[in-house]
């Protein structure tokens, strides 16, 4: 037994066969930001100061920029996905692939930007 409507049969309209690792893959972020956010705030609760010398010594360290990388870009990838499936969802298809670029070019230049900044600052660039 088919599901669908005939003339969606006739169409070619049904699924794509790509929700589930669209799915998967926003699941996964979301496990793993829940788990870098819980270590930045233990690692940020457990420093003796707040001041931007601190801060800074602090992601200078590897066992810290190394996860902090991860966190941004676990949280722009999971923004990305979840902003994917609301334009396709809510969007004309004349605006759609307009958007979905315009997105994606923020998305992903908002992330290098941020992952740049850690590494300077890992690296142990000058203020």
């Amino acid at each position: 037994m088919r599901s669908g409507t005939a003339i969606g049969r006739v169409r070619g309209l049904g699924s794509a066969k790509s929700g589930t690792h669209h799915w998967l893959n926003q699941r996964l972020t979301a496990g793993s930001n829940f788990l870098l956010v819980v270590w930045l705030l233990i690692s940020i609760l457990r420093q003796p100061s707040y001041d931007y010398a601190a801060m800074r010594l602090w992601l200078s360290n590897p066992w810290a920029a190394i996860p902090m990388v991860m966190l941004v870009a676990s949280i722009f990838y999971h923004m990305r996905l979840g902003l994917q499936v609301v334009i396709e969802d809510y969007e004309q298809d004349q605006n759609r692939v307009a958007l979905l670029v315009v997105m994606n070019l923020f998305v992903f230049t908002t992330a290098a930007i941020a992952i740049f900044s850690i590494l300077k600052i890992a690296f142990g660039a000058a203020a």
